[in-house]
């Protein structure tokens, strides 16, 4: 089936170049990271994650949030699903490919891969953070692929694909969960030291998948013949609507539990962030930009009349999309380091270099996902 994909349009091929170039232009950058080392980032001792690790929790949030799919056309037969699931499936793949990557280049050195390989430790997160991710590619894309080749064949799934789907519905929630716990399990981070971060990582994954899969589809309803259709769509739709709802909920408890028990050593890193501490407030203007598109994107949710009108509902997502980025990303990983447990206040700002490696993963990502969806699109056609 996978020659479905090398023939198509010309925006088609356009597309396909444009983030070839991309990924041609941060390996580049990445054999000059390779090279020089760590150093070509904004990286320091103080700050020692910080845009590709940010991308990296984003993603595999976005590949964990292929269940909300998956779930209710597998488990509870719901067919208004039947033709985004695969979409939904396909995305993870891809999202899962720019988390292994963003790891691989914070790493800086690639031989350090093998260091979790050779000496494998069940008490590390990070070995079992491998595991899972890895597990998880490998289910989404044999699932998605059997269902296709299924479809294309015009016959049932094998009987093998439904236990593979069921084990892939805890899979799902345990990729997110075990990266939450990388970050809580750091006692002297008091930022990230809450039992609330599984939770609101899995709520915002919730929210952000989804809003990536309804642009996807309606950007294909636009530029192709393929429709995942209006119902499924809006259903999606409740989905991202009740994903924010929660999210914007968890953070508000966080907020309120961090200044009225007024202890230091956790106020002042969520003071640093939303209002700027000792004359230091880079990060103030991205952590209110979140919270305005957050409120932005829920008004247009909730309302119904706004969210069937598909425009305002892309432009929901869009403001979806992007808030839950910049929480989970300078939102998250800057105030988790800063200040330190001296109290030192560093600075953070990713350098050219660190921009177009991020940059290049996105395009291979993509890539990968604009490969798999014109089969997906040449296989309905044909059918």
């Amino acid at each position: 089936m996978i020659e479905k994909a090398l023939s198509g349009s010309r925006g088609y091929w356009v597309w396909l170049c444009f983030l070839l170039l991309l990924t041609a232009l941060g390996f580049l950058m990445y054999l000059r990271q390779w090279d020089i080392g760590l150093g070509v980032t904004g990286l320091s001792r103080n700050i020692s994650w910080g845009l590709y690790i940010a991308n990296f929790t984003f993603f595999v949030g976005v590949a964990a949030s292929a269940v909300m799919v998956v779930l209710p056309y597998y488990l509870h037969d719901a067919k208004v699903f039947g033709k985004i699931t695969v979409l939904g499936e396909f995305l993870a793949v891809g999202a899962v490919i720019m988390s292994v990557l963003f790891v691989f280049v914070d790493l800086g050195q690639p031989a350090r891969v093998l260091n979790v390989l050779l000496y494998p430790s069940p008490t590390s997160l990070l070995f079992w953070d491998m595991i899972v991710l890895n597990g998880y590619l490998a289910l989404n894309l044999l699932v998605g692929w059997a269902s296709l080749d299924a479809e294309h064949k015009a016959e049932p799934p094998a009987r093998w694909v439904k236990p593979l789907v069921l084990i892939s519905i805890p899979w799902a929630i345990s990729i997110h969960t075990v990266t939450a716990f990388i970050y809580s399990g750091l006692g002297a981070r008091p930022f990230w030291l809450t039992a609330l971060l599984a939770p609101r990582f899995l709520s915002s994954a919730f929210a952000s998948g989804p809003a990536l899969l309804i642009m996807m589809a309606l950007i294909l309803k636009k530029f192709t013949r393929f429709d995942a259709g209006r119902e499924a769509i809006q259903k999606v739709a409740h989905i991202v609507t009740y994903g924010l709802l929660i999210t914007l909920f968890f953070f508000l408890v966080e907020v309120f539990t961090v200044f009225y028990s007024a202890m230091p050593a956790h106020e002042e890193h969520f003071v640093y962030l939303l209002f700027g501490l000792a004359g230091k407030s880079d990060l103030v203007p991205w952590i209110w930009s979140s919270l305005i598109l957050t409120v932005v994107a829920l008004a247009l949710l909730i309302n119904p009349a706004t969210r069937r009108n598909e425009s305002l509902l892309f432009f929901a997502c869009i403001a979806t999309f992007v808030a839950i980025w910049i929480d989970k990303g300078l939102g998250l990983i800057v105030p988790g380091f800063s200040p330190s447990p001296l109290g030192e206040i560093t600075l953070y700002a990713p350098t050219a270099p660190e921009i177009l490696i991020t940059a290049g993963v996105w395009a291979l990502g993509f890539l990968v996902i604009s490969v798999l969806y014109k089969t997906v699109i040449g296989v309905r056609q044909e059918r």
